[in-house]
């Protein structure tokens, strides 16, 4: 995943968090955003200490980032998206984080 394509700083968190909207699941919750005039879709993660050691959490978002860089010609391009793991996620491989994250988009419909 592209740099361009991460979320990083804490207003632009912010912004997402109190505009967009959000859909969920056991293992995720997905924050949602349309952004007008952008190119290609954004990816914020946010895994807390509870989820795991530091160990468990970096795994958790290279799974996550992963997904999405396998669903990203099916994501919408103009879009934020955070994602943020909750504790049974720790325990997931990849094929069940990217079918757990595909659940949650279609929820939020966003995937195609």
């Amino acid at each position: 995943m592209k740099k361009e394509q991460r979320i990083k700083k804490n207003s632009e968190f912010s912004a997402v968090f109190t505009h967009g909207k959000s859909f969920a699941n056991r293992q995720f919750v997905l924050y949602v955003l349309p952004k007008e005039g952008q190119t290609q879709f954004r990816v914020g993660l946010s895994v807390s200490k509870r989820v795991g050691h530091a160990v468990c959490r970096n795994r958790i978002k290279r799974l996550i980032r992963a997904a999405f860089q396998e669903l990203g010609l099916r994501l919408r391009f103009n879009y934020d998206y955070v994602v943020i793991a909750r504790k049974p996620s720790s325990n997931l491989n990849f094929l069940e984080t990217k079918s757990s994250l595909c659940h949650v988009m279609k929820k939020a419909n966003v995937i195609q």
